[in-house]
């Protein structure tokens, strides 16, 4: 049996719109305290509520391991904008930043910018990627010295070392170099929901974790092959991405569940994803899933985030970490080595690295 990967595990902070910034810092600093990989924050041009981005560049000078991982829509937004707004978070995180991709669909959400019709979801994500590419390749045109901050020359940077990206997407160009110095984490992580077709495309190209919604392991551990194959289709190591099973949880019952359940795990519900029960049986629901192979982690959505947190950090947390399933502390200082994903090369300074950390 090919030995258990590191179990990662991460959660929903959004629910339903708040104004106050400290209610997303609490429940970040929560997350952190069960030393999750990274909490994320859904935004979209559909819902009232704050800026995901700007909600959680306020909540990274309050936490220090915690990875924070906003939505942010790529579609009727300007890639450059878009590239310079998730290095930012990066950077003032000092390294715990990532964005899930998303795109907007709907007629009416294309209405509030009139710039243009809203399009199929295949060609949005086919868009979505080539952002997510245009972005890494902006986030590459600052090699990592390019700062000297020389004040006997007056010279700030080596324009040598600045490059220009010249990308020509269906939609857009970009042209460079970025406006914002190279984060550092090199690139920041990018997520994507792959559940769908169009997305999972995408996904297989571009992310570093993919979520995905299936009411079964062998449904979800399937959905995870496809992406891994795919990836390696697109000349990628499929053993850099982690492909986490997305739940939405209600923990507002019985510690246990209230019937019992077949081997393969404690009930989801009829409509697939949503699961409620107790701590203690979402808990084995994740160590059968994941000791079946058929993720790397979990991303769990709290029906009410302030409870059922908590009770994932204090319950759910807690007897993994007791089963040494999962760590007790942040492995590193960024999010990429939470989630045991080195920090790319610079693709226009190949030479500057050795062969084996080329991108």
């Amino acid at each position: 049996m090919p030995p258990i990967r590191p179990l990662h595990l991460a959660a929903e902070i959004g629910g339903p719109p708040h104004y106050d910034a400290a209610r997303y810092t609490g429940l970040a600093q929560l997350a952190e305290r069960g030393a999750l990989d990274f909490v994320t924050l859904g935004d979209s041009f559909a819902r009232p509520g704050p800026d995901a981005l700007s909600v959680l560049s306020r909540a990274a000078p309050a936490t220090r391991r915690i990875g924070l991982v906003p939505t942010v829509t790529t579609t009727h937004t300007e890639p450059f904008h878009v590239s310079s707004a998730v290095a930012t978070l990066d950077w003032v995180s000092r390294g715990r930043a990532g964005w899930q991709v998303d795109v907007s669909t709907t007629g009416a959400e294309a209405r509030l910018f009139g710039r243009r019709p809203a399009a199929p979801a295949a060609e949005l994500w086919r868009e979505a990627g080539e952002v997510a590419d245009a972005g890494a390749r902006l986030w590459d045109s600052w090699e990592d010295d390019a700062e000297i901050r020389d004040t006997a020359t007056g010279r700030f940077i080596d324009r040598g070392k600045l490059h220009y990206v010249d990308f020509e997407g269906a939609t857009f160009s970009v042209r460079g170099p970025a406006i914002v110095p190279r984060p550092p984490q090199g690139r920041p992580v990018v997520v994507v929901d792959g559940t769908t077709d169009p997305a999972r495309e995408t996904a297989a190209r571009h992310a570093d974790v993919v979520l995905v919604r299936a009411t079964t392991s062998e449904r979800t551990a399937g959905i995870r092959d496809d992406v891994r194959r795919r990836a390696v289709a697109h000349g990628r190591d499929p053993d850099t991405l982690r492909v986490l099973a997305a739940l939405t949880v209600d923990l507002g019952g019985a510690e246990t569940a209230p019937e019992p359940w077949p081997a393969s795990g404690p009930p989801l519900a009829a409509h697939g994803t949503y699961y409620r029960g107790g701590p203690v049986d979402l808990a084995d629901l994740i160590t059968q899933w994941h000791r079946a192979g058929a993720v790397d982690g979990f991303h769990l959505t709290p029906i009410t985030p302030e409870r059922d947190l908590e009770r994932i950090v204090n319950g759910t947390v807690t007897l993994l970490q007791h089963r040494s399933l999962f760590r007790t502390f942040h492995p590193g200082g960024t999010l990429r080595e939470h989630l045991g994903l080195s920090r790319p090369a610079n693709r226009y300074a190949p030479d500057r690295f050795p062969e084996g950390e080329r991108a």
